[in-house]
């Protein structure tokens, strides 16, 4: 049985499994009032990471100028008022414009940010999916192939072969 027939039988009794196997009816459960009104507290040291200072232009996690600090008292106070992380950052581009969010909006041109390294990578996939079988089968070819004779020997040298390997043979 060759390598993709074992492969082949393999897939098929996956998804045959897999299809013998009845779905899970669970019901969904109501969430407590106490876990729904629970929501994930926002940190200041997890903003900074994602928001620019609008100043100096770095990270806010990083930058010293007056400014930062004013955006992270900004950022403070929006944590005590309970808000989650999304409303406080729209509240920062609201204040400061769309050029404090660290990540660039995926639209327009900033799209291309998002957009071309996953092309590239597919590329390179694509490339290296049509590059390997040939490799390897002119690496087989050169395998195959026995390698080529030397120049023939001349009568001297030929003799003298001779005479050193039946000093071996004995």
């Amino acid at each position: 049985m060759s390598r993709r027939t074992t492969v082949l039988a393999a897939l098929a009794t996956l998804a045959l499994m897999s299809l013998a196997v009845p779905p899970l009816a669970v019901p969904p459960l109501a969430p407590s009032p106490a876990l729904a009104a629970a929501k994930p507290r926002a940190s200041l040291t997890d903003i900074e990471n994602d928001v620019m200072c609008p100043s100096c232009r770095e990270s806010l996690a990083v930058a010293q100028s007056p400014q930062s600090y004013a955006e992270r008292d900004f950022i403070r106070k929006l944590i005590a008022q309970g808000l989650d992380k999304q409303q406080i950052e729209q509240a920062l581009v609201a204040q400061y414009g769309e050029a404090v969010l660290a990540r660039p909006p995926a639209r327009g041109f900033d799209l291309t940010v998002y957009v071309v390294p996953a092309a590239i990578v597919l590329v390179c996939l694509a490339v290296l999916a049509i590059v390997l079988p040939r490799w390897r089968r002119a690496a087989r070819a050169r395998l195959a192939t026995p390698l080529a004779a030397g120049p023939a020997l001349s009568a001297a040298d030929a003799r003298r072969l001779e005479e050193d390997l039946s000093r071996f043979d004995a």
